[in-house]
């Protein structure tokens, strides 16, 4: 007889290195945690029950720091998102405060013609118009990633212990490494354990949100 498996006993946990945290992506305000540009891969294969745990890297000067980590409780397409009146906050607004410039919810389709639409963001070029190589990026997967079961800590990132990172093998580097959850369970039970009383909250400012006002290109990596 084939033994049969929860979907929880199916879950992973995704860890991957955060080079860039403007609160873009991910985005941790207006009560979720979403993921919804950048990490293509990641969103393929993502799934609801799944965690995403983003650990700090060298231009952060964060390495080994737990920037966020967030439970997965819903996947959405773009659509979806950009007319799901819960994620209208995450539109962004170039002349609102911070937390409105860095909005993610950023993509849909003319209904039309079936070509993508990009909204005035933080991926979009300097004047506005659409960035090509971020819009191909971004919707390579018509996936958004979204928590209301999640960490953010921004600059006030604590170290991981390292006999957890130890313990998983894990080491810095880039796309994204994937566990079982039975094998990521010391890191996220750790996470409850020190911090369940900040959860689903924004504890401290992104690393990079004093310059949220900026754009970022896939294209050679470049902020302006």
């Amino acid at each position: 007889m084939r033994a049969r498996h929860s979907s929880a006993d199916m879950s992973q946990v995704y860890i991957y290195v955060v080079d860039r945290d403007f609160g873009f992506a991910p985005n941790p305000f207006h009560g979720s945690c979403t993921l919804a540009t950048c990490k293509p891969r990641l969103r393929r294969v993502c799934k609801a029950g799944d965690w995403v745990i983003g650990v700090g890297g060298r231009r952060l000067k964060a390495t080994g720091r737990c920037v966020f980590a967030m439970r997965v409780t819903k996947t959405m397409s773009f659509d979806r998102y950009w007319h799901d009146p819960g994620s209208f906050d995450k539109r962004p607004v170039r002349n609102g405060s911070l937390r409105m410039m860095v909005g993610d919810n950023v993509y849909s389709r003319d209904p039309s013609t079936g070509q993508w639409h990009q909204a005035d963001s933080h991926h979009s070029n300097s004047d506005g118009t659409p960035n090509p190589h971020n819009l191909n990026n971004d919707t390579g997967i018509d996936r958004v990633l979204i928590s209301t079961d999640y960490f953010y800590f921004g600059k006030s990132a604590p170290l991981i212990p390292v006999s957890i990172l130890e313990d998983l093998g894990y080491r810095n580097g880039r796309n994204y490494r994937s566990f079982s959850l039975t094998q990521g369970t010391p890191l996220i039970a750790w996470l409850h354990d020190a911090y369940g009383n900040r959860k689903n909250l924004v504890v401290d400012d992104p690393f990079d949100f004093d310059n949220g006002h900026k754009r970022y290109s896939v294209h050679g990596n470049k902020i302006s």
